[in-house]
């Protein structure tokens, strides 16, 4: 007999079942519907100041890098940042949630996306391994799993491991470095606060051969009450322009200006010059 053909009552008591187990599946996960933005400031361990008082645990040599970086900041530049240049923020730095994130949760994947950047993370859930092969991508490859820490058959916490990141990449907009390598691993427990359904917080363990050891952070996150219509658009919002490793700066009228004192302007050797 086919479904057309059932009496009505057994269609709507089939749907009823459908919608029932459909609901008694999603029960299992948190609750982490709605857009979640970060509470405070973005350097990239929230519980501590910026710069050198994060007390990253860089190696030595790239201790340096960064104390360069932050001279070139302080100076003016912008050449170690990706951003300024529209470059994704990457994994883990993505995490800092310069705009709203949103999670949304299917058995298989759940999607992690963000409006700044358009970046969009894909953290399966299904049982796989970890590939082969791995195509490199600024947000990496993440294979995640979910923990029912209580035994009571509802997930707590979602376990996420990220590997096959790309750069350019930095922690954060101070230029906390990352290994050019980039065999950075990062490793995510994902939860909401056991007293505030509205905290979420990520703990963050960054791997990567510029530390000296597993460098984690708690970075946390505010449910949003409503969705914000949010929408970045670098290439038409960045003013920044980087040539030949020196940053510019765009004004709106359409001409570069210096971002440094006394800095030169960019080479023109291929443009022809109008004589005086």
């Amino acid at each position: 007999m086919g479904a057309q053909n059932l009496p009505a009552a057994v269609v709507l008591a089939l749907a009823s079942l459908g919608a029932g187990s459909a609901l008694a599946a999603e029960a299992k996960y948190p609750d982490l519907r709605g857009v979640w933005e970060r509470p405070g400031a973005a350097q990239w361990d929230p519980t501590k100041p910026g710069g050198l008082r994060q007390q990253a645990p860089l190696a030595p040599q790239f201790q340096r890098v960064f104390e360069a970086n932050m001279a070139n900041a302080e100076a003016g530049g912008q050449e170690y940042n990706p951003q300024v240049i529209c470059l994704p923020s990457g994994m883990p730095r993505v995490m800092i949630a310069y705009e709203p994130l949103e999670i949304i949760i299917t058995p298989a994947v759940t999607y992690i996306r963000f409006d700044q950047m358009g970046e969009n993370r894909r953290v399966y859930t299904d049982g796989r391994d970890w590939p082969a092969t791995i195509t490199p991508s600024f947000d990496g490859y993440s294979i995640g799993k979910w923990v029912d820490q209580d035994a009571d058959g509802r997930y707590r916490a979602l376990e996420i491991e990220t590997r096959g990141m790309k750069g350019p990449r930095t922690l954060d907009a101070s230029g906390l470095p990352l290994h050019p390598d980039n065999g950075t691993i990062v490793k995510e427990r994902i939860y909401l606060d056991a007293a505030n359904p509205n905290r979420l917080h990520d703990q963050v363990t960054t791997i990567d051969h510029a530390y000296t050891r597993p460098w984690t952070v708690t970075r946390d996150y505010s449910r949003l009450p409503h969705i914000p219509d949010v929408e970045t658009n670098c290439s038409v919002e960045n003013r920044y322009v980087i040539v030949n490793k020196e940053t510019y700066f765009m004004s709106l009228d359409g001409y570069l200006m210096p971002t440094k004192k006394d800095q030169p302007p960019p080479d023109l050797r291929n443009f022809a010059t109008a004589p005086r």
